[in-house]
């Protein structure tokens, strides 16, 4: 009797994000044979040598694992590949760690656009850290920004929201700006009595810088208890969603059809019905063909898809992949 042969690995799917990295290394038929997760990747922290060394750690587990030392083609989404030159750069550098034949590097926000879709077509907001936007047609063309922050007209993300919630404790508390529970909820959510004296430490690094994210969430729990600034900072977030959508599809030319529209990342997943409603609401009303999903699939899903669309695999093949990261 013969010995059947592993199937070769085709793929080295790549999903870097900020927080965590994920990667898979998976089969031209969708077969996943070996997964592994890293820490964050963040190149403009540590420099490209030092973030790459970091991904190798994960890589070299995942092919340990699968049986192999390379792949066909390396699909990988990443953090901190906000323009098309960092991309370049980004894959000119993976390629020169020869994990794989051929290399594509994007933005982590097509991982999500993709994972939320069964072709490459549609269009993804997502609002984690900070916010962005893609879209995608199968005959290649995308709509993007430049997603650097306020120098790229960018407003919202998690750190984005903290700080406009701070601003306006800070004013109502001191009598510059309108009345708003923030004033104590915000302080309060770190022990501390008032604005100012949370103003303090966090200027005095009494609390770390990287905590700041901890007041997203109560923001909205203030937002929901009825507070007009906190409910108008959230309203604000849901137009700036609606906006990017729009124009993507715009761009696109999806705007009079049927196309998913997905949302993606921690705030846009965590099931605040405010910004929820809003966002659905505006959507209706300018961009009525827009199917709403939120995309809850594992990034990395996008990356292998992405990398199986490359190869020209089949539907079977594609759905084989997804099916292995919906199981419970």
């Amino acid at each position: 009797m013969g010995v059947t042969s592993p199937l070769p690995a085709r793929v080295l799917a790549i999903d870097a994000g900020n927080s965590k990295t994920d990667v898979a290394v998976v089969t031209a038929a969708g077969e996943v044979l070996a997964t592994a997760r890293g820490g964050g990747f963040r190149p403009p922290a540590v420099g490209v040598p030092a973030a790459l060394d970091a991904l190798a750690e994960p890589v070299a587990r995942a092919f340990a694992d699968a049986g192999v030392t390379s792949v066909s083609h390396v699909s990988a989404c990443l953090a901190n590949a906000d323009l098309p030159v960092e991309e370049e750069q980004l894959a000119t550098a993976l390629q020169a760690r020869g994990w794989g034949g051929s290399v594509a590097v994007r933005n982590d926000t097509f991982a999500i656009l993709r994972a939320g879709v069964a072709e490459p077509r549609g269009v993804a907001v997502v609002c984690g850290a900070g916010i962005n936007c893609v879209g995608m047609r199968p005959d290649g063309r995308t709509a993007r920004f430049p997603a650097i922050g306020r120098i790229s007209g960018d407003w919202g993300g998690g750190w984005g929201l903290a700080e406009e919630a701070l601003w306006h404790a800070a004013r109502a508390e001191d009598g510059r700006g309108e009345p708003t529970s923030l004033s104590r909820t915000l302080p309060a959510h770190f022990g501390l009595p008032t604005m100012y004296a949370l103003i303090e430490a966090l200027h005095l690094e009494h609390i770390d810088h990287d905590r700041r994210h901890e007041l997203t969430p109560v923001l909205f729990a203030t937002a929901a208890a009825g507070d007009p600034v906190a409910r108008a900072i959230v309203a604000r977030l849901a137009q700036e969603v609606t906006v990017m959508a729009t124009v993507a599809l715009t761009r696109l030319d999806l705007l009079d059809e049927e196309t998913p529209v997905l949302l993606g990342g921690s705030v846009l997943t965590a099931g605040h019905a405010l910004l929820d409603d809003g966002i659905r609401d505006l959507l209706a009303d300018r961009a009525p063909k827009a199917d709403v999903r939120v995309v809850t699939a594992s990034p990395v899903l996008g990356a292998a898809l992405l990398g199986l669309d490359r190869l020209g695999a089949d539907r079977e093949a594609r759905e084989r992949a997804r099916g292995y990261w919906a199981r419970p």
